[in-house]
């Protein structure tokens, strides 16, 4: 055997020697293996065992908006028996988007649109405003800037018919102008932010298919 020849099964030997020394240290890996048991500090135990404490404690998405306690904490704990997927933070949310839904079709006479969120009573307010402007020649141009403030103002529940009412407190910025028949500005300006103040109260049969909430109030 020639000597180069020689050499070679020399070093695939010790390759194969290498291998498996490597092979019963390392272990062999198949797949996705599970991590390997940690033992757990007895002080981390402890943080987890007060945090379920946290936990078991007042509801945040409540407390977060009204006092603990409170004759409105009582009545959105009610609400939440009632309808398990109830949530006041989502609940103003959507309340948000509604406020600046209702307010600029009310500023530019379109009702159709909102009429479904309005009880009959606020829409029949609405729509005598709409029809005096209309007689009067005046039109308005309003433009949306945003909800500067909001704040959850109170809440009630009837156990007897399982209605909620929401009333929220809204800080909103708009542009609005009012023309007269002759197109000048009589009021405010197509250029200038005002702030308006509402209180509002949003009500609902908790429980129901319908999502919808409705506006059943309107104030300052």
């Amino acid at each position: 055997m020639n000597s180069p020849i020689l050499q070679l099964l020399v070093l695939a030997g010790i390759a194969v020697f290498l291998i498996l020394k490597l092979k019963s240290v390392l272990g062999t890996r198949e797949g996705f293996e599970k991590p390997p048991a940690v033992r757990q500090d007895p002080t981390t135990a402890r943080r987890r065992t007060d945090f379920e404490v946290i936990e078991g404690g007042p509801d945040r998405d409540i407390v977060d908006h009204v006092p603990e306690g409170s004759e409105a904490a009582e009545a959105l704990t009610k609400m939440k028996r009632a309808e398990p997927t109830f949530h006041v933070a989502e609940f103003l949310q959507g309340a948000r988007g509604a406020y600046e839904m209702i307010l600029m079709g009310f500023e530019r006479g379109e009702l159709a649109e909102i009429k479904p969120f309005l009880d009959e009573d606020v829409y029949d307010a609405f729509a005598s405003v709409v029809q005096s402007r209309e007689e009067q020649g005046l039109k308005i141009e309003a433009e949306f800037v945003g909800v500067r403030e909001m704040a959850l103002d109170d809440a009630t529940f009837d156990d007897d018919t399982g209605i909620g009412e929401v009333t929220v407190r809204f800080v909103g910025e708009l542009v609005q102008a009012v023309r007269d028949s002759s197109g000048q500005i009589i009021e405010g300006s197509t250029t200038t932010p005002k702030r308006q103040k509402d209180v509002w109260t949003f009500a609902r049969k908790m429980g129901a298919d319908d999502p919808n909430w409705t506006l059943v109030a309107t104030g300052e």
